[in-house]
């Protein structure tokens, strides 16, 4: 049986894998720039891959999947209609899913220093996915 740090990390790299398709999911389909579009399928499409990899350990591990904390994810859903109600939906989407790619960064990282005694595979699904996140920051600042 994997450790308590193993296990917890692997729940929060999961939520946090989650809120990511989550969040995605809500815009594509608002999106107008066929560019940004392609962008958002990408990453959708690498937070899902990555998805299916921590489902996997979770099965191995004969662990509960975890969900976004209702909280957040209610906040998320809120922002995001708020800020689709002024227009420009492409800026507003890539500020917003910035912002999400930072706070999932900034998440997976506290998480990774809280739990040091995990797994270094379970630290690497954590890494992958802080990394995915870096990388989609980085692909839509044209769009900011």
């Amino acid at each position: 049986m994997p450790s308590e740090d193993t296990i917890n990390l692997l729940k929060q790299c999961d939520a946090g894998c989650k809120m990511g398709v989550d969040s995605i999911e809500q815009v594509i389909d608002k999106v107008e720039n066929k560019k940004l579009y392609d962008i958002l399928s990408k990453y959708l499409n690498d937070h899902q891959k990555l998805q299916n990899k921590i489902t996997d350990k979770l099965n191995e591990f004969d662990c509960v999947e975890e969900q976004p904390s209702s909280m957040a994810k209610a906040m998320s859903h809120m922002k995001i209609n708020f800020k689709l109600i002024k227009g420009e939906h492409d800026k507003e989407i890539a500020d917003l899913m910035t912002d999400g790619c930072n706070m999932g960064i900034k998440s997976i990282n506290k998480y990774m220093n809280q739990y040091p005694a995990a797994l270094e595979s379970i630290k690497s699904l954590c890494y992958d996915l802080a990394e995915l996140e870096e990388n989609f920051a980085k692909d839509l600042r044209h769009y900011l």
